[in-house]
């Protein structure tokens, strides 16, 4: 058992109250929270936060991980030209092994930023999901299938990732309307309708997107999946940019995630999403990092940022986008999206995926609000612990994912050196 003690805790039961309790940790799991106890068992480890903040991690809820290849490769470009003319080339030269080793070194940058679990929609799932039970990081797969793919490789995936491993499950998905065909999406359909699962895209990220959809189907991709009965089970989208009223009408009956990436969308001049409509219509909301050769970096604390700043600046109200309501999309909005309903807060019985927060750096004094301090002046550097499962795999700058840190560096250098070789 671990014990966390002499600090403050950030359950997320509830609201956003901060309390002195002590955690323990007995397995996988949370065993107690409340204060100290005269009756407390011996202890495996016992940390003394001195004073700082223990949290649930943040879940990364869009990500492709092993697009770190491409970082600062291909940059300063329009998203269909970036994508089309720079980054599907290089994609078509990705190995299974490839993709182990970037995977591994986006986790190094998950853990050491409190990201305790990511969303990650890429190419061959078996290496990612490898990666990350070999790093013992939280991985849920999204089936990213495209026109031409067999979707009886979406049925085995489906099967097989939902039994392969604790830290591993599988959600079904396209990548994208413009990428996909009628006939996957009818095959697609059968899909989550046989598991019942939650189906998940990239939707209405850039206004060109949804313009060619019109084009080609007489309707917006959010319209188009629904006539497919692709939300039949739930799920959601990712970006969400150029949503129509219809669109959110859908979203808020069907209780379905909107997944912002708010650097990526800035940096690839996509646009804001309507993170503050999407409030008032009780839409529920979580935050991606989308992968790291569009955004550049897998940075929640950036995310948040730029989450609340840029839902201001849309709505021109600088009361929209409150810290403790983008905070807790970070964690929990983010879980919950993922399916991960039993890692998204502080309580007994709840997955141990904690994160330590230094409150003694001078980013984060003075205290007037700690919440807000996170959101609008945290960074990783801030981060002193991330656990995950119950494992603790980064402390204090040292990682402990079963590998060297430099060795993971070393095979995800030589893995770039070939991918962007021309």
């Amino acid at each position: 058992m671990i014990r966390f003690y002499n600090g403050r805790t950030l359950t997320l039961q509830e609201d956003e109250r901060i309390s002195t309790d002590e955690v323990w940790v007995e397995g996988e799991c949370i065993s107690y929270v409340g204060p100290a106890r005269a009756d407390a068992p011996a202890f495996e480890r016992e940390i003394d936060l001195r004073g700082d903040l223990l949290l649930p991690g943040f879940k990364n809820a869009h990500a492709h991980s092993a697009m770190c290849f491409a970082r600062s490769f291909a940059d300063d470009v329009p998203l269909q030209e970036w994508l089309f003319d720079k980054i599907f080339p290089m994609e078509a030269r990705l190995q299974p092994e490839d993709v182990y080793a970037l995977t591994r070194l986006a986790i190094l940058e998950y853990l050491s930023g409190g990201i305790t679990a990511a969303f990650d929609m890429y190419f061959h799932r078996a290496a990612i999901a490898r990666a990350a039970i070999d790093s013992g990081f939280r991985i849920v797969l999204c089936g990213a299938l495209s026109a031409g793919d067999d979707i009886a490789v979406g049925m085995d995936d489906c099967a097989r990732f939902n039994a392969l491993h604790p830290l591993i499950s599988y959600f079904p998905g396209i990548h994208a309307e413009y990428t996909s065909d009628t006939k996957i999406l009818g095959e697609m359909s059968e899909l989550t309708h046989a598991f019942q699962k939650p189906f998940f895209a990239h939707n209405a990220e850039t206004a060109r997107e949804v313009a060619e959809c019109r084009e080609r189907h007489g309707c917006t991709p959010t319209v188009l999946f629904e006539r497919y009965g692709l939300f039949d089970y739930g799920g959601g989208g990712f970006h969400c940019v150029h949503f129509t009223p219809e669109d959110m009408e859908i979203f808020a009956r069907r209780q379905l995630w909107a997944v912002t990436c708010p650097a990526s969308n800035a940096k690839l001049a996509s646009g804001i999403a309507p993170l503050g409509e999407f409030r008032r219509r009780g839409i529920p909301m979580a935050i991606g990092t989308d992968g790291a050769s569009s955004n550049n970096a897998l940075n929640m604390f950036r995310e948040m940022y730029l989450a609340a700043v840029l839902s201001k600046l849309r709505e021109g109200d600088a009361a929209e986008g409150d810290a403790a309501q983008i905070l807790t999309m970070a964690c929990q909005g983010s879980a919950r999206a993922m399916g991960l309903g039993d890692a998204d807060s502080i309580a007994p019985g709840k997955r141990a995926d904690l994160v330590v927060l230094d409150l003694s750096a001078p980013n984060m004094q003075p205290e007037h609000n700690i919440v807000k301090n996170l959101v609008y002046a945290g960074s990783n550097q801030n981060i002193r612990l991330t656990m995950v499962n119950g494992r603790i795999l980064y402390e204090d700058g040292e990682f402990f994912v079963g590998e060297s840190a430099a060795e993971i560096r070393r095979r995800a250098g030589e893995a770039t050196k070939r991918l962007t070789q021309t």
